[in-house]
């Protein structure tokens, strides 16, 4: 179950953000093989000033509109899967949110099922991608 943490600029029309968090969950779908109900995003808007970056970094020109996506997973994806992912993270937010891919940055935090708590105080090591029950 990836967590994705997603930065946008201020004043993000709702509808827009939307699609965004829809165009990550997708890609995560699409490659990574993610289930459908596995959508947690976490969605932060930042002000001017509160985000500094070189609009030049790595010889890609980006525009004030920067996006950061941070995704949390567990271990296991091959770098093809990476790849594949990311490819399919700006193409979607550029298709479906009109996001330049210039204006993408994505990074992944990889981790094991004993880092993570996911309902019930129950440690996600012990039920491995079991359904649980609200029993």
């Amino acid at each position: 179950m990836p967590f994705v943490r997603t930065a946008l600029p201020l004043g993000t029309e709702p509808g827009r953000k939307q699609r965004i968090v829809q165009g990550i969950h997708d890609a995560l779908v699409e490659a990574i093989g993610m289930p459908e109900d596995e959508l947690f995003n976490l969605v932060t808007e930042y002000r001017d000033g509160q985000l500094f970056f070189d609009r030049g970094f790595n010889g890609i020109t980006r525009s004030d509109a920067l996006i950061v996506v941070e995704i949390t997973m567990r271990r296991g994806r091959s770098d093809a899967m990476k790849r594949s992912l990311y490819a399919a993270i700006a193409r979607n937010l550029e298709a479906d949110a009109e996001v330049s891919p210039k204006d993408v940055f994505i990074f992944v935090h990889e981790n094991d099922y004993s880092d993570w708590s996911v309902g019930n105080g129950v440690f996600a090591m012990a039920i491995a991608q079991q359904r649980g029950t609200d029993g």
